[in-house]
């Protein structure tokens, strides 16, 4: 989102521009990188709400001021963050932070709640209301179980926010194939703790569910939406046997929907294990139901070692099998291209070197793919993630791939200077 400020002076939409008291200059890293999340902590003392950065060419971009995510410097009291849609590699950009009072609000995120529907986070461009993201956020119903066992983010098409391009709820585990497979979501089909306790939060099944509690924080704004919600993990006697910090930040970016997905995952007691299998365990993306019956057809993933065959999946085997074992361990980034609606879309799932290993991947042909790793959680041991996802019309390449995941394991060095 790349504006000209003369421009937007010529249109009447600021009142005026008042300039920040330093300049702060980005270097990127060894490889080229796109869609890069910039941020910067604000100097304490400083009174001005920065709202973009200028170029020495007079182009701005927006800024948005917000207070330290999950995985963010808790010492630190404000982050300014923009997007630098592309940063070649070796390349230092020298950028002054700037105020613009605006006559009309510039395009911005909002998110949406309404008792008795899932939330949903809109991108306000005038009187347009694009779809981005919907948080499945109903609390658990045990008339009505297997629809709201567990809370997922849904994501819409970059482009109109037409259609949903995941997998959402159901009532009943008839509706298509696998419907417990939903949008973005995260847990494992073999916990133990206590005296020989189970829970499937995957499945839910034996009425083990996980279910929001309520939002911790919230921020939206022109360059970002991000919200942290608290939700609890219960299993069969509906008891919280262990509590998730999780915070999705959506970001305002050219040509596709860029997504930071992080998590915290706390107990009490004494351990929790967590286990499962590739295909039921983890972090994971689910397309589409329509996907299921065309999947075959059209759909193939593309990974660090190149493109793929239709139809062709990988999957970690337990028992050793096969090559593939090798090739789905600790793999940095993996994407699916698919079709749904009648066009392709590609996903892009970016795995950070900080989570635990190993974790063991997983690809379906219906567009359900992600990883898992075993751990054990305790009060002294909490259970911390972070992954990056892009969502993209079209295909992609490899080195677009790879681009954006050095933008989010590398991210540039941010300093301020006179």
């Amino acid at each position: 989102m790349i504006r000209t400020l003369s421009m937007v002076m010529l249109l009447g939409v600021p009142l005026a521009v008042q300039a920040g008291p330093f300049n702060i200059t980005v270097t990127g890293g060894p490889s080229d990188q796109t869609n890069v999340v910039v941020k910067f902590p604000v100097p304490e003392g400083d009174p001005v709400a920065y709202n973009v950065v200028e170029r020495p060419s007079g182009e701005t971009l927006p800024v948005q001021i917000v207070p330290p995510g999950l995985t963010d410097d808790p010492k630190v009291k404000q982050y300014m963050v923009f997007i630098l849609p592309q940063l070649p590699a070796n390349t230092t950009l020298r950028l002054k932070p700037n105020t613009v009072n605006y006559l009309v609000p510039p395009p911005h995120f909002e998110i949406i709640e309404k008792n008795g529907i899932p939330a949903e986070w809109v991108f306000v461009s005038g009187n347009n209301k694009r779809p981005v993201l919907q948080y499945f956020n109903l609390p658990h119903d045990p008339h009505d179980h297997f629809y709201t066992f567990k809370p997922f983010h849904n994501i819409y098409d970059p482009a109109t926010g037409q259609r949903m391009l995941t997998n959402s709820s159901a009532k009943t585990n008839k509706e298509g194939l696998y419907p417990h497979h939903r949008g973005l979501f995260f847990g494992f089909n073999r916990i133990s703790y206590g005296q020989n306790q189970q829970a499937d939060t995957w499945h839910g099944s034996n009425k083990v569910f996980s279910q929001h509690e309520k939002t911790l924080a919230q921020d939206t704004g022109e360059v970002l939406a991000r919200q942290r919600a608290e939700i609890s993990w219960r299993g069969p006697d509906g008891q919280t046997f262990a509590t998730e910090q999780r915070e999705v930040t959506v970001y305002a970016t050219l040509n596709g929907t860029l997504i930071d997905w992080s998590t915290l995952l706390t107990t009490t007691l004494d351990k929790v294990r967590l286990d499962g299998d590739p295909q039921h365990a983890g972090f994971h993306f689910r397309a589409n139901q329509e996907v299921a019956k065309n999947g075959k057809e059209n759909t193939y993933y593309l990974r660090p070692d190149g493109k793929g065959k239709i139809g062709e999946t990988r999957n970690w085997d337990p028992k050793g099998k096969g090559d593939n074992n090798s090739k789905t361990v600790n793999l940095p980034w993996n994407a699916c291209s698919f079709v749904t609606g009648g066009k392709r879309y590609s996903v892009l799932r970016i795995n950070h070197p900080d989570n635990p290993k190993d974790t063991r991947g997983s690809e379906r042909d219906y567009g359900r793919f992600g990883d898992y790793f075993e751990y054990d959680l305790t009060p002294q041991q909490p259970l911390k993630l972070k992954y990056r996802v892009w969502v993209q019309e079209g295909e992609m390449t490899v080195e677009q791939c790879q681009a954006m995941a050095e933008a989010f394991v590398r991210p540039p060095v941010v300093k301020a200077s006179n």
